[in-house]
């Protein structure tokens, strides 16, 4: 990425941001990419804590054995929305983080949703 694209990135998660807050009943969802990982929070911005976490660097993902593609991302939506069942999280705002709604990150919302979470 060059540095102009990576500035409209940020400015796009601060523009969005100020929209997108969590709570305790209905926390933020907050993807993350990378060139090598993707990383997935639920965040209670009252309390600022984390309530449930998954990244492709977790164990349970590492023994799925897959690339970070798109099959890599529905796979890991569905492991963040399991881990936030057991957490008690049921609906939850998402955040993409200045990402555009495509590829990897609409891949992991869909498999998010399909698991049984809320948007």
């Amino acid at each position: 990425m060059t540095r102009n694209s990576q500035v409209r990135r940020q400015l796009r998660h601060v523009r969005l941001r100020k929209k997108v807050a969590g709570t305790a009943s209905v926390p933020r969802f907050c993807v993350s990419l990378t060139a090598n990982n993707m990383y997935c929070q639920f965040i209670d911005d009252d309390a600022g804590v984390t309530l449930a976490s998954s990244s492709t660097l977790s164990p349970e993902f590492k023994a799925l054995n897959l690339k970070r593609n798109v099959e890599a991302a529905a796979a890991l939506g569905k492991l963040a929305a399991e881990k936030a069942i057991a957490a008690g999280v049921s609906k939850v705002v998402f955040d993409r983080s200045g990402f555009q709604y495509h590829g990897r990150i609409k891949a992991l919302a869909d498999a998010a949703r399909k698991a049984g979470l809320q948007f």
